[in-house]
């Protein structure tokens, strides 16, 4: 049974990714953890932003943990890849397109309001990057190209998300699925002598 610390900031975290941090507000988290009245300034004395960075942290935490299960049974990144992907399409289908992306808003919200926030959206969009760097460098791609891919593979799929619950299909994803098993088939990977990192 999760404590009530934890039952806060997991409930914090799925008010920010459905109607994001400016919209979230703590009596609404108070109400929906089911934390005694009090117990939020407690646990984090200094108030929402305080919250809000921690859940964020999680969030990051859990897609990086979601990404290495879901590409450890399969060693060839370009069917791991697009096969996590359909995943993603269809969760967000499932939620009624309320889901799905559970860093880009609060990140958009507050890239310029809360240097607190912004930092720890960075920091959460880099231990994701790793996750897939980590996967890709493992079945054979140096540690440069596996980061530069990870990072085109992270932007991909936060702008297919976007367009998916947009457009209330997760057709887009879907198709950045397909093109992404296509693009990473056809990428080479590491020769002899190139894993030292140069590229």
């Amino acid at each position: 049974m999760s404590s009530t610390r934890e039952q806060i900031v997991e409930t914090t975290s799925e008010l920010i990714e459905v109607q994001g941090y400016h919209a979230t507000g703590l009596s609404q988290i108070i109400k929906e953890s089911g934390a005694p009245k009090g117990s939020l300034y407690y646990y984090f004395p200094a108030g929402k932003e305080e919250l809000a960075a921690e859940a964020i942290e999680r969030s990051g935490q859990l897609v990086a943990q979601r990404i290495t299960d879901a590409l450890a049974g399969n060693t060839d990144p370009a069917v791991a890849i697009p096969e996590f992907v359909r995943t993603i399409a269809h969760y967000v289908e499932v939620s009624g397109y309320r889901t799905g992306g559970p860093l880009a808003t609060v990140a958009l919200e507050t890239v310029t309001s809360s240097e607190r926030l912004n930092q720890a959206c960075c920091a959460a969009y880099q231990r994701v990057q790793a996750s897939f760097a980590a996967s890709l460098q493992a079945s054979g791609y140096t540690q440069r190209r596996a980061t530069q891919l990870a990072c085109f593979i992270v932007a991909t799929i936060e702008g297919g998300t976007l367009l998916s619950r947009t457009e209330h299909s997760g057709e887009a994803l879907r198709q950045i699925a397909d093109d992404l098993g296509r693009f990473l088939h056809s990428m080479p990977k590491a020769r002899v002598g190139e894993r030292n990192g140069r590229l």
